[in-house]
């Protein structure tokens, strides 16, 4: 079957091709907004849900890929800055906290409808950097589409003290320990995958 990942994001495309399936990727179109007194994860899992939906109607035979990525500090849920005065706010209010990020992953199988759904966990605690730095990280990074204004796959990864989870790559935004498990349940080895011959 077709492989589709329902997504925009430049670092999700980067994590799935790491697996050398070939895929394609579509933009689902759905509303980000949380729903009122929903937890992070449940934020998460839905609209992962939501973006596989989204995508499949235009892709009815396909495996298609939704993720999501919801931060929490402190109770309240952060989404990407998109401004360098936001980024730079979000990273003041985070400096020295613990925060945690939820990723939710979806397979969704458009022709039969099944899907599978998860949520992994990470827990992120960052440094206690100071002002100059954040402006030198943002000048360099420039990571104002990143949920969380830092980027743990380059130079963020300087702002972060330590995080805890069972899948790094969960942090990045794609899960690819639990997708290559959730393919395998749809009958697609990744390390054995071969293309069809032409």
């Amino acid at each position: 079957m077709q492989l589709v990942l329902g997504s925009t994001s430049p670092f999700r495309r980067e994590l799935l091709g790491r697996l050398g399936v070939p895929f394609e990727v579509a933009a689902p179109e759905v509303d980000e907004t949380p729903l009122p007194n929903e937890k992070p994860d449940d934020t998460a899992q839905r609209l992962s849900l939501l973006k596989a939906k989204a995508v499949a109607e235009k892709f009815p035979d396909a495996l298609i890929i939704g993720s999501d990525q919801v931060a929490l500090l402190e109770g309240e849920q952060l989404g990407k800055p998109g401004s360098h005065d936001k980024a730079v706010a979000q990273l003041k209010r985070m400096r020295g906290k613990a925060l945690e990020f939820h990723t939710a992953l979806t397979l969704l199988n458009a022709r039969t409808g099944s899907s599978q759904t998860a949520n992994v966990p990470v827990r992120l605690v960052m440094r206690d950097y100071t002002d100059a730095q954040i402006e030198a990280y943002l000048k360099k990074d420039q990571p104002y589409n990143c949920c969380g204004s830092a980027k743990s796959e380059s130079l963020g990864i300087a702002l972060i003290a330590r995080f805890e989870t069972e899948d790094p790559t969960a942090l990045v935004g794609l899960p690819l320990i639990r997708l290559t498990e959730m393919l395998a349940n749809e009958g697609l080895d990744v390390l054995t995958w071969q293309a069809p011959s032409t």
